[in-house]
């Protein structure tokens, strides 16, 4: 089955077996290795993915069901400016260990941030709540998410356009 999908603002043409995942289209059809291919039943969140600018996960959603749509994975979070406050966030503050676990946590925080600017801990626990980490516990996750947070806040402020949730 020939699909079209828009991924990172690039649009890609592919023939894909009808029950082929997302995960598997994007990193071995696409080579974006950054999605995380983790549990395959959904319980671990490393292969957060956003489906139409909302976060999925995407070893349970079929490459044929992206048909026509966006999807962003973690290598859009980057813009022509640098890392995302999120990336960068989870650079100042150690927010990860093995990394495994690290791109889907990032795309979720950063729909986090896109719909909550000013997130509190509960909330922030709240919203990666879907996804599992084995090496941080937590800690430096959520402080990486605050940290990015704070950074846009005072960014805002400022007046300097952060680009965030933008594409490159």
């Amino acid at each position: 089955m020939e699909i079209s999908v828009d991924v990172n603002g690039q649009n890609y043409r592919a023939e894909v077996e009808p029950r082929l995942l997302l995960v598997h289209f994007l990193r071995d059809t696409l080579g974006l290795t950054g999605t995380h291919w983790g549990c395959d039943t959904s319980n671990c969140g490393a292969c957060v993915a956003w489906l139409d600018d909302v976060p999925v996960k995407s070893c349970t959603v079929l490459a044929v069901m992206a048909d026509g749509h966006r999807v962003r994975t973690v290598e859009g979070l980057e813009t022509a400016d640098g890392l995302d406050t999120v990336q960068r966030g989870f650079t100042e503050c150690h927010g990860l260990q093995c990394g495994f676990c690290t791109p889907g946590m990032m795309m979720t925080a950063r729909w986090l941030l896109d719909h909550n600017p000013d997130p509190s801990e509960d909330e922030i626990r709240e919203a990666i709540s879907g996804q599992i980490c084995r090496c941080t516990g937590y800690e430096n996750i959520v402080r990486s998410i605050r940290w990015a947070a704070e950074h846009e806040a005072t960014a805002v402020e400022s007046g300097v356009d952060t680009g965030k949730g933008v594409p490159a």
